[in-house]
């Protein structure tokens, strides 16, 4: 009788470290990977401060869909020719919502900055570090979201290439 009281005295201690076990999450909100373009500079603290405000407004930007609300104004804030950044959709993935803002000269795309990408753990965090670069230079090169996928970063690239064309669509072009 005495087993059986210490038996489930422990698993229950057991279960109850289990539960108050948290998972080591991010420091702080992700910073922007930005394709270092000529606009990018000024640009990577203000839209890393509107597009990686937190968990509370990434959920409601990935789940508001297609209506673009946050980029209209971004979008019509220069003429034609001039320099202008559109945002694109925040486009989930399996491992977390993938968002880009284009900065365009005329029709031409200078820059392109990652705003949101996952950043839940360390291997997230390696892959993009690396990956999410090397997207920017070839969207840059290709002057289109027809680029290739990064061996390794298969659902980041494809989050990366929508989201890329919802900001071009957006551009007009």
């Amino acid at each position: 009788m005495r087993r059986a009281v210490v038996t489930g005295a422990a698993t229950a201690a057991g279960v109850v470290l289990l539960l108050s076990l948290k998972p080591h999450g991010a420091a702080g909100p992700a910073p922007v990977i930005s394709s270092g373009g000529a606009g990018s500079s000024g640009a990577t603290g203000s839209s890393g401060t509107t597009g990686s405000s937190g968990t509370a407004a990434g959920a409601s930007d990935a789940t508001a869909g297609p209506s673009g609300s946050p980029s209209a104004p971004a979008a019509g804030a220069a003429g034609a020719g001039g320099t202008r950044k559109v945002t694109g959709d925040a486009v989930n993935t399996r491992y977390g919502p993938v968002q880009v803002e284009v900065t365009l000269a005329g029709s031409r795309i200078t820059a392109v900055d990652v705003v949101k990408y996952p950043t839940e753990d360390r291997r997230d965090r390696e892959i993009n570090s690396s990956a999410l670069p090397l997207l920017n230079q070839e969207a840059i090169a290709a002057q289109s979201a027809g680029i290739d996928v990064v061996s390794g970063a298969t659902f980041t690239s494809d989050g990366y290439v929508r989201s890329l064309q919802s900001a071009l669509d957006r551009a007009g072009r």
